[in-house]
């Protein structure tokens, strides 16, 4: 695996987490809005935020048939008929200069999911610093070949593919000469469960293919993705809005303001706890030392007395003999005379 940077942030094992707050359809068809989440993410300390570019004449047609209307009971969007649906969730293209800018103006990084060629040429005149691949695209090669010749690393999410399709996509990647790009485990229900998402995937799919690796986490609250972080995950993203209670196309799985800004300090700490491999000491144990069990005199012991369970104990402080010991010396003599309370050296001991 390569690293790359995205911006100023470094995607590499052992960098600290790149947080995406994913705006998607969350706008409500209201610029004000738009903008105004751009400005909660900023505020909670989200490094990027991602948009989405298509028209839903791109991504479908407009279609009565059972083929274009979302028959799942269990789905947020059941009943909908796919046209309606991408097209009240469309960030208007006419908005995104204002969105890119305001974006700007708080130094947060922002860049958007292309669903077709043509909307990769749109994106390009704002030169974002990445382009997200949906999971529901991560099988339209010619979309993935237009946006890696643009040398823009790639965030690629693996909704929906299986373990021969990541293989065959990383294969992909490899012929068209890409290197700067990073595989987000995914989780393609809306909300995902816990119980579904299979994080020790992040750590497999490091090892085997010898990629960069991150989460798109669609369940609640921050657990798994402070968790995805403590598996590996260099990127991290999720979706975002002002308040679940106003709505949106999926708002129902989305963080608000105060999970967003917890989200960000918790996975920077899961993060600097991961540290190195280490026993040694730190300096705030090596106070404690003293606290831990050693062997101590607990009877008045006189000179050439037995040492037995009843005149030494394991107890704290720990300036004694280690208490590992502490079976040795039962049976030996004492060589001085020893008080309650003192703490049994080598030298007190007849070998």
């Amino acid at each position: 695996m390569k690293p790359f940077y995205i911006g100023q942030y470094s995607i590499a094992p052992g960098e600290a987490p790149f947080i995406i707050a994913e705006l998607s359809g969350n706008h409500n068809q209201s610029l004000e809005r738009a903008l105004n989440l751009v400005d909660l993410a900023a505020a909670a300390g989200a490094h990027a935020v991602k948009l989405q570019t298509y028209t839903p004449e791109s991504i479908t047609i407009d279609c009565d048939s059972t083929d274009f209307v979302i028959q799942d009971p269990k789905s947020l969007w059941n009943g909908r008929k796919l046209y309606d649906l991408y097209r009240e969730a469309a960030t208007p293209y006419e908005w995104h200069q204002a969105i890119f800018e305001r974006c700007a103006r708080h130094g947060v990084l922002c860049f958007s999911t292309p669903f077709d060629e043509a909307a990769v040429d749109f994106l390009e005149q704002f030169d974002p610093p990445c382009y997200k691949i949906a999971s529901f695209e991560n099988n339209h090669y010619p979309l993935i070949r237009k946006a890696s010749r643009t040398g823009k690393p790639l965030v690629i999410s693996l909704g929906l593919c299986s373990e021969q399709d990541v293989i065959d996509l990383k294969s992909y990647l490899d012929s068209l000469g890409v290197e700067k790009y990073v595989f987000l485990k995914c989780t393609s229900t809306y909300p995902a469960s816990p119980e579904a998402t299979n994080l020790v995937t992040i750590p497999f799919l490091r090892e085997k293919l010898r990629v960069n690796v991150g989460l798109s986490d669609h369940t609640l609250g921050i657990g798994v993705s402070v968790a995805g972080v403590a598996l590996g995950a260099q990127v991290i993203e999720k979706h975002f809005t002002d308040s679940r209670s106003n709505g949106g196309v999926d708002s129902a799985f989305s963080m608000e303001p105060e999970e967003l800004k917890a989200l960000v300090v918790e996975t920077q700490r899961a993060w600097q706890a991961l540290g190195k491999v280490s026993f040694e000491l730190t300096e705030g144990e090596q106070k404690s030392l003293q606290f831990k069990r050693s062997i101590y005199v607990v009877e008045e012991i006189e000179v050439g007395a037995v040492f037995t369970e009843s005149n030494i104990r394991v107890i704290r402080p720990g300036r004694g003999l280690d208490p590992r010991c502490f079976d040795s010396i039962l049976g030996k003599r004492a060589k001085v005379p020893l008080k309650r309370g003192q703490a049994l050296k080598q030298d007190m001991i007849i070998e």
